[in-house]
C-alpha cells in the first residue's frame, strides 16, 4: 500500500500510520556566516537533515526555487523536530565537497540534493563512507548506486512510459531523434529495452549536433527523401501526359501532389524527440515537411516538453509525452505563486517531495534510513506515486498527456501505478537501425555495447560514410 503524504487542506497523514501526532509548531530560521540557513527549533530530539542546493553560480536559479519548494513542505508539516539545514553547493563539484562536509560535521542524518550529476559525484565516496544516504534530484543515472538516490525523473523510465504506451496503441516501427551527446545515447539505449520488451522495431536513428537549430538534412535522410522524392517526380510525369490527354482522373490526382514531397513508407509510425522549444517545433515541421507526421506518424516526447506550451503549433497537436502525476500538483503550484509570486518547475515539486519524505523517515528512530526509504510499498506526494531501488534509481506514476489546441489533455491517468522494472530481454535484435549522422559502429557500440551482425546492418555504403552532417 503507498504511503501517503499528502501534506495539504485536510488530507495530512500516513496510510500506514496507525495513529496520528499533534504537530503544531514551525522551525525558525538562523543564519550562518558559512553560506548555511537552518530551519529549526533547538530540541533534543532533534532530526537533522543537510540539503545540498546550488544557491550560487550557474544553476542558482533552480537552486533557489528548490530551496523555496522545500521550506513550503516544512511549513505544511508543521514537525518541530525537524531540521533542514541549507548548504550552497555554488553549481560546483568543490562547492558540493564543502558543502557536505559541513553538513556531516553539523549531525546531518540524511542528505537531500545535490542537484547536477557532478555535484553527486562529488560528495559520494563522503556520504558512503560516512553511512548517510543520499536523495538527490540529479537524473544522470550513472552516479547512482546503494545510499545514492534520486528523485528526479529517469530517462529509462520516460522513454519506456511513452513507447510502452504508444506500442499498447498499435505503434510498431520507432524513430529517433536525438542528440548527438550523453543524453542522445541514454534515450537510444532506454529505447531498444522498451522495444525489446514491448516487441517492437527501432528502425531509424537520427544524430543531430546539440548545437544545431537546423534539421533539415538528418530529418531528409531518415524520411528516406531521395527515394520517395524521385517517386513523386516519376508519377507526376505520368499524370502530366494523361492530364494533357483530357484524363480528369489524372488531374485530380496531379493537384493532390502537389503539396507532396515524396511518396511511399517513410519508415516508421513515431518518432521520439527528446527536445523542447524552438528545436522541437523545428524538427517537428521539418518532418511533417517530408510528410512524415501525425496519424501516420506519432511525435513521442519526454517530460521536457511540459517545459514549453506548444498548444499553437498545429503540427504538434496529437503528440504525446510522460508527465509526473497531476492529482496534487495544482496545489503545490498555487501555494508556490501566491508565496513567491513565481511560477513554479515541475522540479522543484521534487524538493517538496524529499522534505515529506524526510519527514517520514524522522518517525522511524528504530529503523535503518535506508530500509524506510526502500520500502516497497512506495510513497505517494505531490508528484504521485514512487518508489526507490536498491541501485539508487527510482520509479514514478507518470501519466500520459497529449497535445491539444484547447490545452494538454491527460489521456492515460498512471492511476498511482509505476512504471514496470525492467525485465530480462526476451526479445532479440533481429537488424541494426538505419543510422544516420553518427559513424554506424560507434553508434552501435555505444547504444547496443557491441557490434551487430553484418547480416542484420541495414546500411548501404553511402550511409556508413556519413559521420556528421553540417548544420
Amino acid at each position: 500500500m503507498l504511503k501517503y503524504f499528502g501534506l495539504f487542506i485536510v488530507s495530512f497523514m500516513l496510510i500506514s500510520c496507525s495513529s496520528s501526532r499533534d504537530v503544531v509548531n514551525r522551525g525558525g530560521i538562523n543564519d550562518f556566516s558559512s553560506d548555511i540557513s537552518e530551519i529549526n527549533i533547538y530540541s533534543g530530539s532533534n532530526f537533522r537533515v543537510g540539503v545540498l542546493l546550488p544557491l550560487s553560480g550557474a544553476a542558482s536559479k533552480h537552486g533557489k526555487g528548490l530551496k523555496n519548494a522545500a521550506m513550503l513542505a516544512l511549513e505544511d508539516i508543521k514537525n518541530p523536530n525537524l531540521v533542514l539545514q541549507f548548504y550552497d553547493t555554488q553549481s560546483s563539484p568543490s562547492g558540493s565537497r564543502i558543502a557536505v562536509e559541513n553538513a556531516i560535521n553539523q549531525g546531518s542524518s540524511v542528505i537531500i540534493g545535490p542537484l547536477m550529476s557532478s555535484e553527486v559525484q562529488a560528495i559520494s565516496e563522503e556520504t558512503i563512507y560516512q553511512g548517510i544516504p543520499v536523495i538527490a534530484f540529479s537524473t544522470a543515472q550513472d552516479v547512482l548506486q546503494p545510499t545514492i538516490y534520486s528523485l528526479g525523473l529517469l530517462i529509462e523510465e520516460q522513454v519506456d512510459r511513452i513507447v510502452s504506451y504508444a506500442a499498447n496503441q498499435g505503434r510498431k516501427r520507432l524513430a529517433l531523434l536525438l542528440p548527438d551527446n550523453s543524453t542522445g545515447i541514454a534515450v537510444a539505449k532506454s529505447a531498444v529495452k522498451s522495444a525489446q520488451k514491448n516487441n517492437i522495431e527501432i528502425s531509424v536513428i537520427g544524430f543531430y549536433s546539440p548545437n544545431t537549430s537546423d534539421f533539415s538534412g538528418i530529418i531528409k535522410q531518415m524520411t528516406n527523401y531521395e527515394e520517395r522524392h524521385a517517386e513523386v517526380v516519376r508519377l507526376r510525369s505520368e499524370l502530366e501526359a494523361k492530364a494533357k490527354s483530357g484524363d480528369k482522373s489524372a488531374m485530380y490526382e496531379l493537384k493532390q501532389m502537389e503539396t507532396k514531397e515524396g511518396v511511399g513508407d517513410v519508415g516508421f509510425d513515431m518518432v521520439l524527440i527528446p527536445e523542447t522549444g524552438a528545436k522541437l517545433t523545428s524538427a517537428t515541421s521539418m518532418f511533417a515537411y517530408y510528410d512524415a507526421s501525425y496519424p501516420d506518424v506519432q511525435f513521442l516526447g519526454t517530460s521536457v516538453w511540459e517545459t514549453r506550451k506548444f498548444n499553437n503549433e498545429s503540427v504538434m497537436h496529437k503528440s504525446w509525452f510522460p508527465s509526473i502525476s497531476r492529482d496534487k500538483s495544482g496545489y503545490f503550484a498555487n501555494k508556490y505563486y501566491n508565496t513567491f509570486g513565481d511560477k513554479p518547475s515541475s522540479l522543484y515539486s521534487f524538493a517538496y517531495d524529499a522534505v515529506a519524505l524526510i519527514n517520514e523517515i524522522s518517525k522511524h528512530d528504530s529503523k535503518d534510513i535506508n530500509d524506510v526509504i526502500l520500502d516497497s510499498n512506495g510513497y505517494y506526494g505531490i508528484t504521485g506515486a514512487f518508489l526507490f531501488n536498491k541501485d539508487g534509481t527510482s520509479r514514478h506514476s507518470l501519466d500520459i498527456v497529449e497535445i491539444r489546441p484547447e490545452g494538454n489533455i491527460i489521456i492515460d491517468s498512471s492511476s498511482g501505478k509505476f512504471v514496470e522494472d525492467f525485465e530480462e530481454e526476451t526479445n532479440e535484435i533481429t537488424k541494426s537501425p538505419k543510422i544516420f549522422g553518427k559513424d554506424v559502429q560507434s553508434a552501435q557500440i555505444a547504444i547496443f555495447g557491441r557490434l551487430l551482425p553484418e547480416e542484420h546492418q541495414e546500411t548501404n555504403p553511402e550511409e556508413e560514410n556519413q559521420i556528421y552532417l553540417e548544420n
